[in-house]
């Protein structure tokens, strides 16, 4: 498949719905600065890819690729805090950590194709 504009980009897709997810799983919690960062650091992770896409060029989609994994880290990071603090219940736990993870996996594979 051809992708033609970064909003094509299955990685761009699931880290938007990560973001919806974040937003709306922390909305309550009143920790702001945990939800600052964590909602910051979710939506660097698509707003990394669509950036490196639009560079147009292999060697900058694959920096901004890893800045994104290495976002995509940080979120991940967060919420095992976030199990523990029992900001999260253990499913919101899941269904979060599960697509972090998915993102993750999808990037490294993308980072691979291009080298």
């Amino acid at each position: 498949m051809k992708i033609d504009q970064f909003e094509d980009m299955i990685i761009w897709q699931k880290s938007k719905v990560l973001s919806l997810l974040v937003y709306s799983k922390f909305r309550s919690c009143k920790d702001y600065s945990f939800r600052d960062q964590i909602q910051r650091a979710s939506v660097s992770i698509m707003n990394n890819s669509a950036e490196g896409f639009e560079r147009r060029s292999n060697k900058e989609l694959k920096n901004f690729l890893f800045i994104a994994k290495g976002s995509c880290g940080e979120v991940r990071s967060m919420l095992h805090l976030s199990l523990e603090l029992k900001y999260l219940s253990g499913e919101e736990y899941k269904e979060l950590m599960d697509y972090a993870m998915s993102i993750s996996r999808m990037i490294s594979a993308f980072i691979k194709k291009l080298n």
